[in-house]
């Protein structure tokens, strides 16, 4: 499995830094390296990209207005720049995630490890489409809140999962990830049924893809909220709820 990359991003430095990272990673391929929008767009229109990563402040044509200009059939989109204020604007174009430069290496491989999750499971499930004869049958997901824990079934599993070892939760259209101090689990679930279980268990929504443990949350910066190493936007409608937090 290779994941066809191109990097956008107008200062060399910056396509070097994430070149370099990449190679690093075998799953993904770099196809090009371009330093603005409309050499990437053009690139685009004869080749397949799987993974974009795209700065956002650029001349002539920034990444948030390259990426408005694309039909339905885009890459998955990490948005790249130095400027957090922007992570809302990208998440809400359904960016796959945001990486605030200087980018360090194991947050651009905590981003990667995402990317090849998402990547397997559309595989699987393209697969799956294709298998007319016989086909296997679907992974079923069961979601159970405990005092003190969760219960998920997943991929033919069950897995508890102790609240003070969850630290977030991300939306993926009718999955959730749960992303734990030591694993990742994508299982069937809503995350409107998780924030009502979850609400007096120590959990917090903070956009419309994220919930995550109160206890975990380090800062706020703008629309930015920090826990440990991962970085995560708020929702204009979830911040009011999100300052008691630090009343």
């Amino acid at each position: 499995m290779k994941i066809k990359t191109i990097i956008v991003d107008d200062e060399h430095l910056a396509r070097s830094l994430i070149k370099d990272y990449a190679s690093k990673v075998p799953q993904l391929e770099v196809l090009g390296t371009f330093k603005n929008a409309i050499e990437a767009m053009t690139f685009m229109q004869s080749n397949d990209v799987d993974l974009l990563f795209l700065d956002i402040q650029m001349p002539n044509l920034s990444g948030i207005e390259f990426v408005e200009t694309m039909q339905a059939k885009r890459p998955m989109i990490v948005f790249t720049t130095a400027y957090s204020e922007y992570a809302i604007k990208g998440f809400e174009l359904n960016a796959f995630d945001y990486l605030l430069k200087p980018i360090t290496l194991p947050r651009f491989l905590q981003t990667i490890n995402k990317v090849i999750e998402q990547f397997e499971l559309i595989k699987s499930n393209h697969q799956t489409k294709e298998e007319e004869h016989h086909p296997e049958p679907q992974t079923t997901s069961y979601i159970e809140t405990k005092s003190d824990s969760l219960t998920i079934k997943a991929d033919y599993k069950l897995y508890k999962v102790k609240f003070e070892k969850l630290i977030y939760m991300e939306g993926k259209k009718e999955y959730v990830a749960f992303h734990t101090k030591d694993k990742t689990i994508l299982a069937l679930a809503s995350l409107k049924k998780l924030e009502d279980s979850l609400a007096d268990k120590g959990f917090i929504r903070i956009h419309k893809s994220y919930i995550v443990n109160v206890d975990e949350i380090e800062t706020l910066e703008g629309n930015v909220l920090g826990l440990g190493e991962v970085e995560l936007p708020v929702g204009q409608s979830y911040r009011s709820e999100l300052l008691k937090i630090f009343e």
